[in-house]
């Protein structure tokens, strides 16, 4: 169950260069560590902000969004030409099995953080692909982000991808977030 989306009214925030502090396009790529021919999804892409700093370095990107609105936003500021556009869940991600060699999500986690969620990423994701999760964590202040009581804390990501098939090689809380990343078995 969705808690909180991002409201599509505030939807400028998202192209804030702020949103470095908590997570540095460096720092993604290299926990995705996908080659120039990966094909990579952005689990709620928003304006694709982060989609835009992976799409130079892979083959193509996905963009997966709940909100259409999310999309139209997007495409007005104008997506690389590497990139597709889904609307959907990841509970029910419109994709093919074991396609996927790389997928992210970006303050997202908190909107989707369930077993059916990680089992249907687990579906999509090649052996060896890896995802990289960086989300508001339950133990911040909730100064910024959703609200502490709509978020997880790492245990929970932890826990709810390794019970999907995933193995953690790196686990780590911050003062706000949390970031997780693994390799599907």
């Amino acid at each position: 169950m969705v808690k909180h989306t991002f409201p599509v009214d505030r939807a400028d925030a998202l192209e804030e260069p702020s949103r470095y502090e908590h997570c540095s396009r460096e720092e993604l790529l290299a926990a995705l560590g996908a080659g120039s021919d990966a094909t990579v999804v952005d689990l709620g892409s928003g304006t694709g902000f982060y989609t835009d700093d992976v799409a130079p370095a892979v083959g193509r990107v996905v963009g997966l969004d709940v909100q259409r609105a999310m999309h139209e936003r997007y495409r007005a500021k104008g997506t690389p030409a590497n990139v597709a556009l889904l609307t959907g869940a990841v509970d029910s991600l419109p994709l093919a099995d074991g396609v996927v060699d790389a997928a992210f999500s970006t303050m997202t986690y908190h909107e989707f953080a369930t077993p059916a969620a990680a089992a249907e990423l687990a579906r999509v994701c090649r052996p060896g692909a890896r995802v990289a999760t960086v989300d508001w964590t339950s133990a911040g202040t909730g100064a910024s982000g959703p609200p502490t009581d709509e978020r997880y804390d790492l245990g929970h990501a932890v826990e709810t991808l390794e019970s999907a098939g995933f193995r953690t090689e790196q686990a780590s809380s911050r003062t706000e977030t949390f970031v997780h990343v693994c390799r599907r078995v």
